[in-house]
């Protein structure tokens, strides 16, 4: 019985498979399978779950920086779509646009902008370029979709990162659980033999 719940440990899909980099936590169910499985005792096995939780840690910060800095890139791209949008319904209306435009951090300056064809957009990496309003749009929306969709990738691994956090943490709670009844079984045990002799 003992052989074939070790073997089903073994090969059950409680070993998660890693996502985009992100090794996926075991949970274990008999921790002294687990402990021989592994062949490290409980302070080792206990030394490596802590280290495994602190990588997990690690990449967090990690993507919690890239969500960070990605989430106000969306309204900035949407609010350039809708400039291009203005700009284009006033086109061929003879009707200037009148605007104030930042210059620098807390610096405006007005503008009147007259029928134009074309505008400047940041690429980064202080490059601008001029494209064509159509071009403009396709590109800010081309943008737009890459930015959502790598938020969403973000987020779903921050989930499934979360999900290994709390996986390894409980490991750690029931390894040490479990040494703390195998050392009460064990001085009961003993504190009974002392009472026979």
């Amino acid at each position: 019985m003992a052989a074939a719940a070790s073997s089903s440990s073994t090969a059950s899909p409680k070993t998660t498979t890693e996502r985009r980099g992100i090794h996926g936590a075991q949970f274990v169910e008999d921790v002294e399978i687990y402990l021989s499985q592994t062949g490290l005792d409980v302070n080792s096995a206990l030394a490596f779950l802590q280290e495994r939780l602190q990588q997990y840690k690690l990449v967090e910060m990690k993507l919690l920086a890239q969500q960070r800095d990605l989430q106000p890139k969306i309204p900035d791209i949407e609010k350039c779509l809708d400039v291009v949008a203005t700009l284009q319904a006033k086109k061929g209306t003879g009707e200037a646009l009148i605007t104030d435009f930042e210059v620098s951090e807390g610096i405006y300056s007005r503008a009147r902008i007259e029928d134009n064809d074309s505008v400047c957009l940041w690429l980064g990496a202080n490059v601008m370029l001029e494209y064509s309003c159509e071009e403009a749009t396709s590109l800010l929306n081309k943008n737009l979709e890459n930015a959502k969709a790598s938020l969403e990738v973000l987020i779903t691994d921050l989930q499934f990162l979360r999900d290994q956090v709390t996986i390894t943490q409980v490991t750690i709670a029931r390894v040490y659980n479990w040494d703390v009844h195998q050392r009460r079984i064990r001085q009961t045990s003993t504190s009974s033999t002392a009472k026979d002799s």
